[in-house]
């Protein structure tokens, strides 16, 4: 069983933009903290960006100022909208849900399979 959807990672040259997308179930979606999460190789899983019910959000310091998260109620759905993409955010991006203040990505529960986004030089 798959919790959590992803879309729309892929092949990106240095400089570009893409949009993440996360859909869920309505029961999930409502009572959790929605976040994307990203394991490149040989490092550990780190938080990019995480969006709470009431719509408050924080970001890795890595990508303020380059990437959005945001949520829309109606299709249970969470985006992550990124600019100015660098070769150094080559991972895979993970969708994550869960209900605790914590972000850090061993507190979530529920996660996505994930999607790979590449960035090229």
């Amino acid at each position: 069983q798959v919790d959590l959807v992803e879309s729309g990672g892929g092949l990106v040259q240095a400089g570009g933009t893409l949009r993440l997308s996360c859909t869920t179930s309505g029961s999930i979606f409502s009572a959790n903290a929605m976040g994307w999460y990203r394991e490149a190789p040989g490092k550990q899983r780190e938080l990019v960006a995480r969006i709470g019910s009431d719509g408050s959000t924080n970001y890795a310091d890595s990508v303020k100022g380059r990437a959005t998260i945001s949520r829309d109620n109606a299709k249970n759905t969470v985006y992550l909208q990124m600019n100015s993409l660098k070769p150094e955010d080559t991972a895979v991006y993970f969708c994550a849900a869960g209900s605790t203040p914590k972000s850090t990505w061993f507190f979530q529960r529920y996660w996505g399979q994930g999607t790979q986004v590449t960035v090229s030089s």
